[in-house]
């Protein structure tokens, strides 16, 4: 299974959102280190809109994404950009 299928999966058991989205952004990244290359799934980001998130501060909904995809940072996933929202909420996506 592939990075982003895990961290699909692992959204969508925990947070039922009613919108997802997990973009691999890892081929704009390459050679920002020696060993970010581009080809592997290093850089990814998450569109998310859950009724768990109704109530929370951004930083919350950070912290609950984040916590949930630990496994995934340890690793090796070298950045995770999260955009969450409330149902309800504005996106700009």
């Amino acid at each position: 299974m592939t990075v982003r299928a895990r961290i699909e999966a692992t959204l969508r058991v925990n947070l039922s959102p009613d919108r997802l989205e997990v973009i691999d952004e890892s081929q704009h990244h390459a050679g920002h280190q020696p060993d970010i290359t581009g080809t592997g799934e290093t850089h990814m980001r998450v569109r998310i809109v859950s009724p768990a998130f109704a109530g929370k501060s951004r930083l919350d909904r950070h912290r609950a994404v984040n916590a949930l995809l630990k496994p995934e940072l340890d690793a090796g996933l070298h950045a995770l950009a999260v955009e969450a929202a409330a149902p309800g909420e504005a996106t700009r996506w």
